[in-house]
């Protein structure tokens, strides 16, 4: 799961990072509901960061019902994604993240825009 990953010294938190990362292959099926993920000490210990780091990570998706933790059987996929609450204003604040990522990368907007929607079909 992590050898794609590597943490990007961008001024975007590392727990951010990673957690948009576990979404992201989510998001593009590598990642199936039932999977189960590396341990976060597995996770600290590969990436060489900080355990609270991966901990942090790992709460915010399982708040946001990505993941859920089995106490003595480990971190999973959930079987269903979880319902927005308020897809309007969720949809803003991951634009506002996935804006922020690409500046700190050095991606046009524009083009960023263009590729959303591409992908959306509509381009």
């Amino acid at each position: 799961m992590l050898e794609d990953f590597a943490v990007q010294n961008n001024g975007i938190p590392i727990y951010v990072q990673l957690r948009e990362y576990i979404l992201a292959l989510v998001g593009r099926g590598v990642l199936k509901p039932g999977s189960q993920l590396p341990t976060m000490r597995q996770v600290a210990v590969t990436l060489k960061i900080d355990l609270n780091t991966v901990q942090r990570a790992y709460a915010e998706l399982e708040r946001d019902g990505l993941l859920a933790k089995l106490r003595g059987v480990g971190t999973f996929v959930t079987e269903t994604p979880p319902a927005p609450r308020n897809s309007r204003k969720q949809a803003e604040a991951f634009a506002a993240r996935i804006a922020a990522q690409a500046k700190g990368q050095g991606i046009d907007l524009d083009d960023l825009a263009a590729a959303l929607l591409k992908l959306a079909g509509r381009a």
